[in-house]
């Protein structure tokens, strides 16, 4: 079954965070929840973009209830700066939307030192939602949305021995680690709300191939580089629009028939309707994850642990 905005039930009363607000898939993420009633965080880096991106939803939808909090996922201290200043203004969160990141960019770090992709795409965003666990918890059937790509197949499971790749770098191999660890925070966040018997979901979701922004900055961040404006042209050409790319985790945070666990997906793989799809490489998948929370409590210091922050 079609899943557009206008299936979006009410939000009103629900607060919404969403990472990356003020561009491509998040903007229209934000924008569409914030159309069906909720208040919505706007949680992104750059403030001028955010003010535009915030101009822009409000002359869509003028009584639009928005709040900017600035994150800087490249760096836990503006991670947890940013979480503060959520629990500070609300007691609890319905959606919490991972959607920011950064795809194929040349070998650089973090401000904590860790690989950039897989510190932005994952790390900061593994940080975000510990902070954040227990006022999802107490909004009682609270959604946490992971974006993922369909780089994520190419990927392998983070190495706990490198898993930032030293010596062994490369930009699209980075990347799709980055998305795998995507998927299996996914996937592994929701066997933990499981193993605590909490009504909370875990979901993930891929935009497909969508003319978005990341493209452009890839390219850019490569001083255009070969495969980057190969996938911007591509996206340019035969990609689906940021509205249409970003219905997947749209559908994934606001479907009531979504169930924990599950994955959003265009219906043709990389275009097309947003749909439920399967979670394939199950070969691995145990192991992807246990290595995955290995790898994010040593790096971050932060543990996931569901039964303390629902305060058993």
């Amino acid at each position: 079954m079609a899943y557009s905005v206008s299936d979006i039930p009410d939000q009103s009363g629900r607060v919404v965070v969403v990472t990356g607000s003020n561009g491509g898939l998040g903007l229209e993420t934000a924008k569409a929840l914030a159309g069906a009633g909720a208040h919505v965080v706007m949680a992104a880096r750059n403030p001028r973009k955010t003010a535009a991106a915030e101009a822009e939803i409000r002359s869509v939808h003028p009584s639009a209830s928005l709040e900017i909090v600035p994150l800087d996922l490249a760096s836990l201290a503006s991670v947890r700066a940013a979480a503060q200043s959520v629990l500070a203004a609300h007691d609890r969160i319905d959606i919490l939307v991972n959607n920011a990141g950064v795809m194929a960019t040349p070998e650089s770090q973090t401000a904590d030192g860790f690989e950039l992709q897989f510190g932005v795409n994952h790390l900061g965003h593994w940080v975000l939602t510990a902070e954040l666990l227990p006022a999802l918890l107490r909004a009682g059937a609270a959604r946490v949305v992971s974006v993922t790509s369909t780089a994520h197949h190419m990927g392998t499971s983070v190495d706990p021995d490198n898993p930032h790749l030293k010596g062994k770098y490369g930009a699209w191999k980075a990347y799709g680690q980055s998305k795998l660890a995507n998927f299996h925070f996914a996937i592994g966040l929701q066997r933990e709300f499981d193993a605590a018997k909490v009504s909370i979901a875990s979901l993930v979701a891929h935009p497909g191939l969508s003319n978005t922004e990341l493209q452009a900055t890839s390219v850019d961040a490569t001083h255009g580089g070969l495969s980057q404006r190969f996938f911007h042209v591509l996206a340019g050409s035969t990609g689906m629009t940021p509205a249409q790319g970003a219905m997947p985790q749209i559908r994934a945070a606001t479907d009531p028939n979504a169930r924990g666990g599950e994955f959003y997906a265009p219906r043709f793989v990389n275009n097309g309707a947003p749909v439920r799809r399967p979670i394939l490489r199950v070969f691995d998948l145990s192991s992807g994850i246990r290595k995955l929370w290995q790898v994010s409590e040593a790096e971050t210091g932060t543990k996931i642990d569901v039964a303390v922050a629902a305060g058993r």
